[in-house]
């Protein structure tokens, strides 16, 4: 178990989106997170504490969590000085990049010369099976994307959080590190071999009750060339009733693909759902989470607006406005 409270690690965050794994820590399990640790340079913050490890650990934080999510996943040297250090002041160390803690071998030995933990989230503990694309008992709800980090995973919390205060059967499936590191548990879906990928989904949203839904962490998109293949690994794996469209309206081309523009939220209707009812032929689209952070209010209620009588269904910022009306939606299925 990784042990709470955290000090979340921003390192050198070239904007607030790169700390995303952070942002989503601090939004749900705000009890968790004592301050941040932000280096020179760094460009996002969250609005927490900044504080020295000496200040943390005064604080009772007992791991330093890296809170930025960089293209590639790697521990940088100007990093590793402040991950060192924070083992020597007693922290333990938790982290979803690709780069391993554990493969670092100044960090291994310095964890077992102070006996600390090394933690990483996204190594797979399970052996999962090759998908089978059997029907399962239960509901799916699954939230793509026109693009990566547009929201789905703050999507799928608030719904689960939504339909959990209605007294109604849900589980939140976290796929990634952010969300493992939420909730304590789920699949590291893109550190699965990908011939397993939608099989983990599968084993991820197993047989339930019949009024039971799953809200699937989603992760990627279609249209991005290069995570397209976990975003369809999720949808034929989850096999979800509901799918929700997914969008930031304000962002001028694809996360990390400058010569790729912004998909729409119709081609993204048209693109998901006839690849969603390969594995489920009832697979509906149910509504639409539009990311307003950087909208004003008015503006963010306007766009909505707009966006409701253009696709004809229920469109709502489910972190600024709560998930209501995504989840009436899932109750008319």
């Amino acid at each position: 178990m990784i042990e709470t409270p955290y000090l979340l690690f921003l390192g050198d965050a070239p904007d607030q989106l790169a700390a995303k794994v952070a942002q989503g820590i601090r939004d749900w399990r705000p009890d968790n997170a004592v301050g941040q640790f932000r280096m020179e340079g760094c460009k996002a913050d969250l609005g927490l504490p900044d504080m020295t490890l000496t200040e943390a650990r005064a604080a009772g934080a007992k791991t330093l969590v890296v809170g930025v999510a960089n293209r590639g996943g790697v521990i940088s040297k100007d990093w590793k000085k402040v991950l060192v250090t924070a083992l020597e002041e007693g922290f333990d160390l938790a982290s979803g990049l690709h780069n391993l803690l554990r493969n670092e071998e100044d960090l291994a030995a310095v964890a077992r010369a102070t006996g600390r933990a090394l933690h990483d989230v996204r190594v797979p503990e399970v052996e999962y099976p090759i998908a089978n694309g059997v029907p399962r008992s239960g509901k799916r709800c699954l939230a793509v994307g026109t693009d990566c980090s547009v929201g789905k995973m703050y999507t799928a919390l608030a719904m689960d959080a939504e339909m959990k205060a209605r007294g109604l059967k849900s589980s939140f499936r976290a796929t990634g590190q952010t969300g493992i590191l939420i909730t304590g548990e789920g699949v590291p879906l893109d550190a699965v071999v990908a011939d397993f990928m939608a099989g983990a989904v599968e084993w991820l949203t197993p047989d339930n009750d019949d009024d039971h839904w799953d809200m699937i962490e989603g992760q990627g998109s279609l249209f991005h060339v290069s995570y397209s293949g976990v975003t369809m690994a999720l949808i034929h794996g989850g096999a979800p009733d509901a799918l929700i469209l997914s969008h930031e309206p304000t962002r001028p081309h694809m996360r990390g693909l400058p010569g790729y523009g912004m998909p729409s939220l119709e081609a993204l209707r048209d693109l998901a759902l006839p690849v969603a009812r390969i594995a489920n032929p009832k697979a509906e689209v149910v509504g639409i989470s539009i990311n307003t952070a950087a909208l004003s209010e008015d503006e963010a209620l306007s766009h909505l607006a707009d966006v409701e009588k253009r696709m004809g269904l229920p469109a709502v910022d489910p972190f600024r406005q709560g998930a209501g009306r995504l989840c009436d939606a899932l109750e008319a299925l």
